[in-house]
């Protein structure tokens, strides 16, 4: 069963009892499976929570750009953890943390040209939350195990499979893949992916079930 309006209130109950009792910037992290609906749900929060106290953070912004995988094993596994600046991440996450410069600018990531986009989303100083969503936020690897300690709670988002590979499929033939190829690579590197995302959900603070 998917979200209700209902459910989406008690997030944002939850979210605003948080803020009231620190009294300091809260990070709140969403993570799930490719397809799950990761930025659907971290929109729907941010838009319920109000423009002027959230703003969404994705990690995808943190892929490496096809200059740097053309050519190596990486491009037909983009989308794995080793495709990503792990490093770039977590230093955007440490400096939203601090919360000591007027702005910071973050990069996100067009799908529509499959790259990275610096300084594309801004982080003033004013915003109480600021929700970040990504595939690895939970992973123990090296560098992304420091993720957990700088997000204030993570929650993983599941979804069927079935449904996340329809998903996925049509989000891979609306970019220009065929149909035979998209379904190739929901199935091949999304599902690998996946795999590696759900064995990550048992250090979630809380588990939704998704749309």
């Amino acid at each position: 069963m998917g979200q209700t309006p209902a459910d989406l209130m008690q997030f944002v109950t939850h979210i605003r009892a948080r803020l009231h009792s620190s009294g300091t910037r809260q990070i709140l992290g969403i993570t799930g499976a490719p397809g799950t609906g990761k930025s659907t749900f971290a929109r729907s929060l941010a838009d319920a929570l109000g423009i002027k106290r959230s703003v969404v953070v994705p990690m995808d912004g943190f892929h490496l750009a096809n200059e740097i995988i053309k050519g190596t094993p990486l491009r037909d596994r983009k989308g794995a953890i080793d495709t990503f600046d792990v490093g770039g991440y977590v230093s955007l996450l440490q400096r939203l943390r601090a919360r000591d410069e007027p702005t910071v600018y973050v990069p996100s990531y067009r799908r529509g040209l499959e790259e990275p986009i610096a300084a594309s989303i801004a982080v003033p100083h004013a915003i109480d939350l600021v929700i970040t969503e990504g595939n690895y936020l939970l992973s123990t690897a090296p560098g992304w195990d420091r993720i957990r300690s700088l997000v204030d709670e993570i929650w993983f988002i599941d979804t069927a499979r079935e449904l996340r590979v329809e998903r996925l499929i049509e989000r891979h033939v609306a970019f220009g893949m065929t149909r035979e190829a998209a379904t190739a690579w929901a199935t091949g590197p999304d599902e690998a992916n996946a795999r590696y995302i759900e064995s990550t959900r048992y250090r979630a603070d809380r588990q939704i079930s998704g749309a």
